[in-house]
């Protein structure tokens, strides 16, 4: 059942989005990061460069992978809930990477930009962030 949640969430989402059964493949066009300096603050985000490459979220297999130069793979050990609010429809995933390092992954549509989407990757001492286009 908690699949199939997914699925229409994702669908309600889906502006761009090609789903295959249970899972959707997102292609992104450039990507950003942030670190945490000395003072153990955020820095600011890096320039957006090119990355074209393809996300796939498999519902199925509770697994995202991010199909980079060095493929990320991510284990899905929890699907939150959606949060939706007037500038954003959040759909947040608790994962845990190849390596066993925790991190929060989040599919976000700013409403307020065109329903722009971006494909976020937070781990406690860095962030990346893919743009994702129809």
């Amino acid at each position: 059942m908690r699949y199939f949640k997914l699925i229409f969430l994702f669908t309600l989402l889906s502006i761009g989005w090609q789903s295959h059964g249970q899972t959707l493949a997102f292609k992104t066009s450039s990507v950003s990061f942030i670190e945490k300096n000395a003072k153990n603050e955020w820095g600011e985000w890096s320039d957006f460069v090119k990355a074209e490459l393809i996300i796939t979220i498999d519902a199925k297999k509770d697994r995202i992978v991010v199909n980079s130069p060095e493929i990320q793979v991510f284990t899905i050990k929890n699907y939150g809930d959606k949060i939706e609010s007037t500038t954003n429809d959040i759909v947040p995933f608790d994962c845990i990477d190849q390596n066993g390092s925790k991190c929060k992954i989040l599919v976000i549509t700013r409403k307020d930009e065109g329903n722009r989407m971006q494909f976020y990757i937070n781990y406690n001492e860095v962030k990346f962030v893919y743009n994702i286009y129809n």
